[in-house]
């Protein structure tokens, strides 16, 4: 279901019938935007760039912000050139790039940990990198880190994390940047992101990217979380998957549908949007495979250095090369953030660790795990697509609203050894249309996310 955990506080990830997309039926006591300032904001800061503004306002050399309906960057003139060298198939090519680097960004939340996330279109003969380049409450600045080399597709290059990445300081694990030791209070205060666009040289083809953005967050250490009070009762009609049917399927991707967790997760949220894959970009999968669109996921979240698809930006990208789909990586504070979303139609892939006796009627433990919350009964307790289910019919779930909530949102717990090991502490992704309603928007922006 997943794979073993990497030295750092991120978990590592891996892990009836599809319905039409429904407005959301509440049968009880509404949770909207303005519910949200009861609760203390949890120590997060999402900060992202999508508007002309914002396009406008970065360093440029060789990009062009584009204007209209969904404002984006592109390549216009090419800064230069360079070869690339792909670790995964020993090939190297040339490419013509262009750059594009934001204005510092201060935290409000001095963090421990940061996570970039990106929408983007890339053509093939494209693709594209993202940097994170900070300076800690010492003064002293990171490296340029890579948080992710990206494309849509997999013929030009493998979509890849990068490892080794460190200077004695914070490393990056995967798709997380970390500080090494919190314990001594350093801490990231501020960042910028760059933007590299590639393209192959003497064509007009160019990456678009609608939104780029960055979580930041200093989570505290805690084995236990408050309780939070129900106040939604109502359910999205969301397409259930199970990723137990792939079992042994395309086993290059992370060892086939045992550890697709997070791509079938995904494609639920996708679908419940509207996004669908047309039968020429399934033509690849076996025939006689089930629900296909869930093979095309893995193998288009797949991540060839970390060997999984769990990888969080990877599929949040991936969300957004559907039509008229964002998708980001951020942190929420309590179940009531996901009320309020729920309540504005927004279902989540929450990220969770835990035992088999700490979540009653999951009949599984593990060590890190992708569920899709889609609504709350009238106790308040989760009702979630649990994609590790033996078929599709068996995927909807209603687990135990506390035991939930402090498994999601923990940073500490004890492993079946007794060992101490981390928790998530309230990862999700969120995957919403490009342009949402206004009732939409307040939900995201109590959350964080605008």
């Amino acid at each position: 279901m997943s794979r073993a955990e990497q030295p750092s506080r991120r978990t590592v990830l891996a892990a009836a019938v599809a319905a039409a997309v429904a407005a959301p039926a509440f049968t009880a006591g509404t949770a909207d935007a303005s519910d949200a300032a009861e609760d203390p904001a949890p120590p997060v800061d999402y900060r992202s760039w999508t508007s002309y503004k914002d396009w406008r306002s970065g360093t440029a050399k060789g990009t062009r912000a584009l204007a209209g309906v969904r404002p984006g960057l592109v390549i216009a003139t090419p800064a230069g050139t360079t070869d690339y060298t792909d670790p995964h198939t020993g090939t190297t090519a040339g490419w013509e790039y262009a750059t594009w680097t934001s204005p510092v960004h201060r935290l409000s939340v001095p963090s421990t940990e940061a996570i970039a996330s990106w929408n983007a279109h890339t053509p093939a003969g494209t693709w594209l990198q993202v940097e994170l380049h900070g300076t800690y409450s010492d003064g002293i600045a990171t490296p340029w880190y890579v948080m992710g080399r990206w494309a849509a597709g997999d013929q030009d290059i493998k979509r890849t994390s990068v490892d080794d990445q460190t200077d004695n300081k914070s490393t990056i694990w995967t798709d997380t940047f970390a500080i090494d030791d919190a314990t001594t209070g350093l801490r990231l205060v501020s960042y910028r992101l760059r933007l590299t666009l590639y393209r192959r040289p003497g064509t007009e083809l160019t990456p678009t990217v609608w939104r780029l953005g960055a979580m930041g967050s200093d989570i505290p250490d805690r084995f236990t979380v408050p309780a939070s009070t129900p106040g939604l009762s109502g359910e999205l009609i969301v397409p259930r998957y199970s990723q137990e049917i792939h079992k042994g399927q395309y086993p290059e991707y992370d060892n086939g549908g045992e550890a697709w967790c997070s791509p079938t997760s995904s494609q639920m949220i996708i679908e419940y949007w509207g996004g669908r894959l047309t039968p020429e970009q399934l033509a690849w999968v076996d025939p006689s495979y089930a629900d296909p669109q869930v093979d095309h996921a893995a193998r288009f979240t797949f991540d060839y250095q970390y060997q999984g698809c769990g990888n969080w930006p990877f599929n949040a990208a991936y969300a957004a090369t559907y039509k008229d789909l964002q998708g980001v990586v951020t942190r929420l504070g309590s179940l009531t953030d996901l009320e309020t979303l729920i309540a504005a139609g927004i279902p989540a892939i929450t990220s969770q660790s835990f035992l088999k006796e700490e979540l009653t009627g999951a009949g599984y433990g593990t060590s890190g795990h992708l569920m899709t919350v889609i609504g709350f009964t009238a106790d308040g307790d989760v009702i979630a697509n649990d994609p590790f289910s033996s078929d599709d019919e068996a995927v909807r779930r209603v687990y135990r609203r506390r035991e939930w909530e402090n498994i999601w949102l923990r940073t500490k717990r004890y492993n079946a050894s007794g060992k101490v090991v981390s928790g998530t502490g309230g990862v999700c992704y969120l995957y919403f249309p490009a342009r949402p309603t206004a009732h939409q928007c307040r939900a995201l922006e109590a959350v964080g996310v605008r």
